[in-house]
């Protein structure tokens, strides 16, 4: 169970960062668990005043090497995408997983562990929620190592659909969108940090122009004692052809954990625009996690 509340102030009269609101964050009841035989599943709920199904999948164990799963869940596409919403390391995760993956797809995922190696692989609709499928699919890929507090690999997608809204970004993919990228993570005892890099190229629908979206982060964390982190993140998006605009963002952040189920999380935003006038925000998150 995860229950935020969560508040955003902008410095301008402005939408930056939400504009200036209280809101519940993202309110989840999540049921998962091993069957017999090797069989798994997950079920996970998302309660707003309609509430909807964000996971629902059934796999099965072949052996640590090989794993199945059928059903909707988070494409392998994008490091950041992957830690639930109650463990990000900022409030809000960096601006290339919105604007170039969508949070869920529907289809087969295949992955495994072999040693300090590991894979996940994918096919899947490639429209996200939407129920609409033109019939044709996206294809992903990881390949990573693992060892002791450093994670590196590598990410490449296609995604084959025709008329695709890309992210959050207002822009239309004529089909064959290649998503590619690259991470690495380090997870020490007293400092950790994560970078990676997104990028992503397809035709623009009803024009001839080529549209890249690129996005990159780096975090670098501080874990000062069992209940409090420091965090400084830096992270960029930036677009070819299409017209929207370029903008670096600087985010500084604080997370405590008060009791072993309850948190806060409080984050600073300055964001550099390439043409437009600069902008600032606070953001906050106080959360229950079970």
């Amino acid at each position: 169970m995860l229950l935020q509340s969560t508040a955003a102030f902008s410095f301008q009269d402005d939408d930056f960062n939400g504009g200036r609101e209280f809101g519940i964050g993202v309110p989840l009841l999540d049921f998962k668990g091993s069957l017999q035989n090797n069989f798994m599943y997950r079920l996970q709920l998302q309660l707003t005043r309609t509430p909807s199904v964000i996971d629902a999948f059934v796999g099965y164990r072949f052996s640590e090497k090989f794993r199945l799963i059928a059903g909707e869940k988070k494409p392998f596409m994008v490091l950041e995408l992957d830690p639930s919403p109650a463990k990000t390391d900022m409030i809000n995760r960096a601006r290339l997983v919105g604007a170039m993956v969508n949070s869920r797809e529907t289809g087969l995922t295949f992955l495994g562990d072999i040693d300090e190696f590991y894979y996940r692989a994918g096919i899947y609709n490639g429209t996200g929620y939407s129920r609409a499928n033109d019939n044709r699919f996206l294809y992903t890929g990881r390949i990573g190592y693992k060892t002791g507090d450093f994670n590196i690999g590598l990410n490449a997608s296609l995604n084959r659909t025709r008329a695709e809204s890309v992210g959050n970004t207002g822009l239309v993919s004529a089909g064959d969108r290649s998503i590619y990228g690259a991470y690495f993570k380090y997870s020490g005892e007293t400092f950790f940090g994560t970078a990676e890099f997104l990028q992503s190229q397809f035709d623009l629908a009803n024009t001839t122009l080529e549209e890249k979206i690129t996005g990159s982060y780096g975090t670098v964390g501080y874990h000062a004692n069992e209940e409090n982190d420091f965090l400084i993140r830096w992270d960029h998006l930036s677009f070819d052809v299409s017209g929207n605009e370029d903008s670096d963002r600087i985010v500084l952040g604080w997370n405590r954990q008060l009791t072993e189920l309850v948190s806060i999380q409080v984050n600073g935003l300055y964001q550099i625009n390439e043409v437009s006038d600069n902008q600032a925000g606070v953001s906050g998150n106080f959360q229950f996690y079970f």
